[in-house]
């Protein structure tokens, strides 16, 4: 079979199963199963366990301080009105987490910290003219204030949009910051990138998913922990860009996708994935479950219960994701693994760091996926990451950023502190 066939047969593939989603989804919606957005009810799991909301409140109250003011903060201000989330182990801000605190900061409602951040994000990571105008160097040296790299990863955008969309909701547009403006002007300079100088829009336009970049060959294949149905809904209601139909589209192709690519068995997915939902291996790196993969099970689980539109076979995932790690043992299992469950050979380091650990930022996000509950009915992973801690391992490695930012977002799912936050 030559590669144009290939191509085509994957292409109908993909849009008979597209179509069951959709079917599924309009199932679903006849039995009145809604979500968080049609009900404005979120769910606290830690109280279901059986904590007290004054522990609840005080977990998430030193999380969030532990990250953002404490002795191993992540987030630093700069002079009166700035301030930046820093990957300390890569010596280095990213918009991955410059956009994540902006997201805790307006989830948590600390304006003064999302207005930091985003000041801090506009002046030192986005592009203001040139091809990439709009876009953000996804890393940039918090000493010099130089982006190491140009280039985007979409994910960052993906967040930057999301709160600030949420931002407008939350504190209007007249405070200083024009939240909406902010994320319009993101939004419509992606849709103005048209391969010129090889920059594209963060969504590959012909397949309506999130690309790993958006440029060159990075535009054509992806990361699945950046497929967040929920933001793209969101990007519907709220954008008001012209384009509703495209993002609620790329919402249900985001979960078409996670069908594909989380294995039958293990519900294990690699951090690469070609649009299909097969792996996608790189010179640096062959595909596996490593660190970007952790994201996934938090990322469906908040589409589960945020819009529940394909809650059964979100249900049956978290089954068997959870049911993998169990049989690994709930203190044994590791952070990296083939799709099939086995042990890869090549393992990536983090920090300096090259083994495989029992992480606190995939047992955070393991948690998260308790949520629904089919895997976890009694809890067990969510009682694990109430007792777990944000402290060096044995060995010494420490990280704050990624397994703290992946904690404190569990720590909010799980509270029912992770909201769709609408208009005042």
């Amino acid at each position: 079979m030559n590669r144009k066939v290939k191509m085509s047969v994957a292409k109908v593939s993909l849009v008979i199963l597209q179509l069951f989603v959709i079917l599924s989804v309009k199932a679903q919606e006849g039995t009145g199963v809604k979500g968080a957005y049609y009900t404005g009810t979120y769910p606290n799991v830690l109280l279901e366990a059986g904590y007290s909301q004054s522990e609840i409140d005080a977990k998430l109250q030193k999380a969030y301080i532990d990250l953002f003011e404490g002795p191993n903060r992540i987030y630093f201000e700069v002079g009166d009105s700035m301030g930046y989330v820093s990957d300390i182990k890569n010596h280095d801000a990213r918009t991955e987490g410059l956009s994540y605190g902006m997201m805790v900061a307006v989830q948590l409602d600390k304006k003064e910290v999302f207005d930091r951040i985003w000041r801090w994000s506009k002046k030192y990571s986005q592009h203001q003219s040139g091809p990439r105008e709009g876009y953000f160097g996804w890393s940039i040296n918090p000493e010099t204030m130089k982006m190491n790299s140009p280039g985007s990863a979409s994910d960052g955008e993906l967040y930057y949009v999301t709160g600030l969309l949420f931002a407008s909701n939350r504190w209007g547009n007249d405070t200083g910051i024009d939240y909406y403006a902010e994320a319009r002007r993101i939004l419509d300079a992606m849709w103005k990138k048209d391969g010129t100088a090889g920059i594209h829009h963060i969504i590959n336009l012909e397949h309506k998913q999130i690309s790993f970049v958006p440029e060159g060959g990075g535009y054509e294949w992806t990361d699945p922990s950046y497929h967040v149905p929920a933001f793209f809904e969101i990007w519907a209601e709220f954008a008001k860009d012209g384009h509703e139909q495209f993002y609620r589209d790329c919402a249900d192709t985001a979960r078409v996708f996670l069908h594909r690519a989380c294995h039958p068995l293990t519900g294990l997915n690699t951090d690469y994935a070609n649009f299909d939902g097969s792996l996608h291996s790189t010179p640096w790196m062959p595909a596996a479950f490593r660190y970007d993969s952790w994201r996934v099970p938090m990322n469906i689980a908040m589409d589960y219960y945020w819009f529940g539109k394909d809650k059964n076979w979100q249900e049956d995932y978290a089954r068997r994701f959870q049911g993998f790690l169990r049989s690994q043992g709930m203190d044994n299992f590791a952070d990296q693994y083939n799709p099939d469950g086995s042990e890869p050979e090549f393992i990536l380091q983090a920090g300096g760091f090259r083994k495989l650990r029992h992480s606190l930022g995939l047992i955070s996000t393991a948690a998260s996926a308790s949520i629904m509950k089919s895997g976890d009915p009694d809890l067990d992973f969510v009682h694990k990451l109430w007792n777990a801690k944000l402290e060096p391992y044995e060995d010494g490695y420490f990280d704050p950023y990624y397994d703290g930012l992946l904690y404190l977002f569990s720590i909010m799912h799980l509270s029912g502190n992770y909201r769709i936050i609408l208009p005042e």
